[in-house]
């Protein structure tokens, strides 16, 4: 694991403990999990977009046309 330094505002870090310590962990778990959950969200996004991207693209088929108003509304 990698030491990191960071600075907060005073209310800030002090909510931080606080919200830490009643959910019986640290301010660095929190941040580290938070900063986990991030990289898998935005690594997963990434994945996704290039696993789409590289699907060749196929044209459209053509519709058969769309219904008329008197056949939806059964008249």
């Amino acid at each position: 694991m990698k030491n990191v330094t960071i600075k907060l505002e005073n209310d800030v870090a002090h909510w931080a403990r606080v919200w830490a310590a009643e959910h019986d962990t640290s301010v660095s778990q929190v941040l580290g999990n938070l900063l986990k959950c991030m990289k898998k969200e935005k690594t997963g996004y990434a994945q996704a977009m290039q696993q789409f991207l590289s699907v060749e693209a196929q044209p459209l088929q053509k519709s058969p046309g769309y219904p008329s108003r008197a056949d939806l509304h059964g008249r």
